[in-house]
């Protein structure tokens, strides 16, 4: 569903908070933002919810509540569905692209168990234009850190992922 920015303005208090989670399921930064309205224009929703997250951020609560609206990234089946159009487009690049990416989606289904493991919530990274082996060498870079910096990491992530949500949200309707 696609809103204008009026139309959001206008919405119920509950109806607006239930629109904003469908762009994070934090509930502390939902309320927060839905408070804010009326808003300008998108860059005035955005920079309130930059705000809200900041807020929510200080509570560990909210972030875990916002990373599990997240669907696991683990599933080799899955992954493969994901990641099939870009395994197509590339294949002619590369000879044996096929074998290497069954490879990298098998690694990343292991990574994002061992991410899983290692801090207690899901590997979360602005995936939008990334491909399977992007992202495995992302996962594989975070993987070594302490679960504070990953906290840090991954709210910083879920705020990308959120603005890109508010931006198809209020798309012109």
């Amino acid at each position: 569903m696609s809103l204008s920015l009026s139309q959001f303005n206008a919405l119920s208090q509950a109806d607006a908070t239930s629109q904003l989670l469908t762009c994070c399921t934090s509930t502390s930064w939902a309320n927060t933002l839905a408070d804010a309205r009326p808003f300008a224009d998108l860059d005035a929703l955005l920079t309130s919810s930059d705000a809200a997250w900041q807020q929510a951020q200080t509570e560990e609560g909210n972030l875990l509540e916002a990373f599990d609206g997240h669907p696991q990234i683990g599933n080799v089946n899955s992954l493969k569905e994901k990641y099939r159009n870009t395994q197509d487009s590339a294949a002619h690049e590369q000879s044996g692209a096929n074998d290497a990416d069954d490879a990298v989606i098998e690694a990343l289904a292991q990574g994002n168990q061992d991410y899983l493991d290692k801090f207690g919530f899901i590997f979360i990274v602005f995936a939008t234009g990334k491909s399977a082996q992007q992202m495995l060498d992302l996962l594989q870079a975070r993987l070594p850190n302490d679960r504070d910096t990953e906290l840090l990491n991954a709210a910083t992530e879920q705020n990308k992922i959120t603005r890109l949500r508010l931006q198809k949200l209020l798309s012109a309707a």
